[in-house]
């Protein structure tokens, strides 16, 4: 590790321990879920165009209400001016975007009832609605010259008017349940796909008349496989970019492409197009270029991201950095222009972190500018000199951070969860790696529980993540926390095997047509290897337990290990088959296992966990959504009738409420009760010994 990196740790550390420092010292406890769903969650930093503050956006939930609060906060990018909440309604108030002139805020809210733009005056008073638009409105963006506001309201395609669109839904309010669809892709992740699209529209900042400026069957932006970042207006406010899919049917396409047309409505243009995904558009500040992401691979959701330039007066593209196309295997996340256009900065998945890298167009070299636990959500002042991010680690929720340009003299701007993690017992995550799979590295996070004892023998829960292309990253997750496993008296391994994302492109690219194999050889490797090295993990007393793909290879260590004295699987996939059948978004199952099962059926049957199911004997907990359509309630049905037919002890935790990941309070608190309260009666911890 080199001298910058050095400093830069310390600084971030230095940082969160200064803002830990202002709070009385108490006796230290363990972090429990009243605490932990109490906590505020920080989002979306946005710079005013003065460089002097920071808009973010802290969300709260209750389990007294079960659902959520959301509020727009400031605070200070230099001096000493405390954090100021902005607005206090009940509701959602979120998406805060500074008007270019400084005078407003525009932001979503629900305050009115519905979904709607509001916009906040910054020299004081209340908030005015800009919208009222019976089909809602969110994700506002001003004009360079702050007289329009950009945002986006799914609606009828075939209406040009809100009166049609309020007709149309009048009209689906007949009280009968039936429907009728004549193309797949009719649900999409937790919800049913009605006949409504996402669209563009522009309002002026006074109020008055709204535009559709895509009056398309499709959705804009684009609905799957996007970035967040799906929309841009160019500098000079003339035009809008855009990405979308525009192929006949999205069950099996990723065909994301650049569009644009003139902010004052018409012609509309595909620049950028192509059978691979690309999106994130990003107008250079003097307006020559749009810079944008793009993958090699037709069909592969998970291909590694490049970052292209298009020239608008050439209609050309090239990439950003040729030279690094080889020497940077990382995909950058999200795309930020210096304000004279010779940096772009990324933040990009990197060994269980995610971290910030310039790269010098001019020169096509990149430096890595910050190596800590967790960077997102990047943006840099007016005056280029700062840079505003999003920052998180195990110990520590997400706060909204800056640095020097150059990654240096990290501080913290927003202190929200300081003061309620004052007197919490948290250790933080210890990296090691080891040889996998024909000797490969990979990579593994430990995390011993609160009042750790070397002394003493500990059970142990042993971490599967999802995707398979995604990673155990060193954060404060709000679902599959580490610190809520560990403090009942649990050491915690979280390891990211083959398939994972942030160790290069050909480590992503060995779980596809491989789900069984090398990866559960590094899974195994990784148990032994934490064994052979943690004296103070009791082998006898150990659980595994993941979600997604991480529930799938709990069905898999279900039929091929008896080391887990019980296992918890969460919306995982149990039969490929059966899961192809009902799944959505069928270009993933199709490259992932070489094509539809009646064109091969090679990789189905080898790597499919219900083929094992004789094999099964350790207790489960099955938990499943039904409203996830991504791996659809049958999975967990499916093995939960196999362990209950064969006697072998297992419950099934039911969410009908709930999609792929449980969201509501009260079933997340439900949820994290079964889950513990599984893994003791079968590990007995010596808290809560059974």
């Amino acid at each position: 590790m080199n001298k910058m990196n050095r400093a830069t740790i310390l600084a971030a550390a230095l940082a969160l321990a200064v803002t830990v420092q202002w709070c009385p010292a108490r006796a230290a406890q363990h972090l429990t879920f009243d605490k932990f769903i109490a906590l505020g969650r920080v989002s979306d930093p946005q710079v005013a165009p003065d460089g002097r503050s920071v808009a973010f956006v802290v969300t709260r939930y209750s389990v007294e209400t079960n659902r959520g609060n959301s509020d727009i906060w400031i605070a200070p990018l230099f001096g000493h001016e405390p954090v100021r909440q902005l607005t206090r309604r009940p509701g959602t108030d979120n998406q805060p975007r500074f008007s270019p002139d400084g005078k407003y805020i525009a932001f979503t809210s629900t305050r009115s009832g519905t979904s709607q733009i509001w916009l906040l005056p910054m020299s004081g008073g209340e908030a005015r609605q800009l919208t009222t638009l019976s089909t809602g409105a969110s994700s506002p963006q001003w004009s360079p010259d702050s007289h329009n506001v950009i945002f986006e309201s799914s609606v009828y395609p075939d209406c040009n008017s809100d009166e049609c669109n309020r007709k149309r839904m009048e009209q689906e309010k007949t009280g009968i349940k039936g429907r009728v669809f004549n193309h797949l892709f009719y649900v999409h992740w937790d919800a049913w796909r009605g006949k409504r699209r996402s669209h563009l529209f522009v309002v002026p900042a006074t109020g008055g008349d709204v535009r559709d400026l895509t009056p398309v069957a499709w959705d804009v932006p684009t609905i799957a496989l996007g970035s967040g970042h799906d929309v841009a207006i160019s500098p000079d406010g003339s035009q809008v970019c855009y990405t979308a899919n525009t192929d006949s049917n999205l069950a099996w396409s990723i065909n994301n492409d650049l569009f644009v047309v003139p902010l004052s409505g018409g012609r509309i243009e595909r620049i950028v197009g192509g059978p691979v995904n690309e999106n994130s558009p990003v107008y250079s500040p003097d307006g020559k270029y749009i810079a944008y992401r793009t993958m090699a691979r037709p069909g592969f959701e998970s291909d590694r991201y490049r970052v292209m330039l298009y020239d608008r007066s050439t209609g050309k593209s090239r990439e950003a950095a040729p030279a690094l196309a080889e020497k940077f295997d990382r995909s950058p996340s999200e795309i930020v222009f210096s304000p004279d256009g010779r940096t772009i900065y990324v933040t990009c998945a990197d060994n269980g972190t995610r971290s910030i890298y310039a790269i010098d167009v001019r020169k096509s070299r990149v430096r890595q500018l910050t190596q800590t636990a967790y960077a997102s959500n990047l943006r840099v002042s007016p005056d280029g000199k700062t840079l505003v991010f999003l920052h998180q680690s195990a110990t520590a929720p997400t706060e909204v951070f800056a640095s020097n340009r150059d990654g240096r003299k990290f501080r913290n701007l927003s202190h929200i969860n300081v003061a309620a993690l004052a007197d919490v017992d948290m250790n933080s995550l210890e990296s090691f790696t080891y040889a996998g799979a024909g000797g490969t590295n990979v990579h593994g996070w430990l995390l011993k529980p609160p009042g750790f004892d070397p002394a003493r023998k500990y059970p142990f829960v042993f971490l599967v993540h999802g995707g398979p292309q995604g990673a155990w990253s060193n954060v404060f997750h709000w679902r599959w926390n580490y610190q809520m496993f560990a403090a009942p008296g649990y050491v915690v391994a979280a390891i990211n095997p083959r398939g994972s994302t942030g160790y290069g492109q050909k480590f992503t690219d060995e779980i596809s047509k491989d789900w069984g194999g090398k990866a559960y050889t590094d899974l195994m490797n990784g148990l032994d290897y934490v064994l052979a090295t943690y004296p103070f993990i009791d082998a006898r007393r150990m659980a595994a337990a993941g979600a997604s793909y991480g529930g799938y290879m709990m069905n898999w260590f279900e039929g091929h290990t008896d080391r887990f004295r019980c296992i918890v699987n969460h919306d995982g996939v149990y039969n490929l088959e059966s899961m192809y059948g009902a799944t959505e978004e069928l270009w993933f199952p199709e490259w992932e296992f070489a094509g539809p099962p009646w064109k091969n059926r090679t990789y189905y049957e080898k790597w499919s966990p219900h083929r094992f199911a004789a094999h099964f004997h350790t207790p489960m907990l099955v938990v499943h959504g039904g409203r996830d359509y991504r791996v659809p309630l049958n999975q967990g049905m499916e093995v939960f009738t196999a362990l209950q037919r064969q006697g072998i002890p297992s419950r099934f935790l039911y969410f009908p409420d709930e999609g792929h990941w449980v969201l509501k309070p009260r079933n997340a608190q439900l949820w994290w009760k079964t889950v513990l309260d599984w893994i003791d009666r079968y590990t007995a911890t010596a808290s809560n010994a059974r």
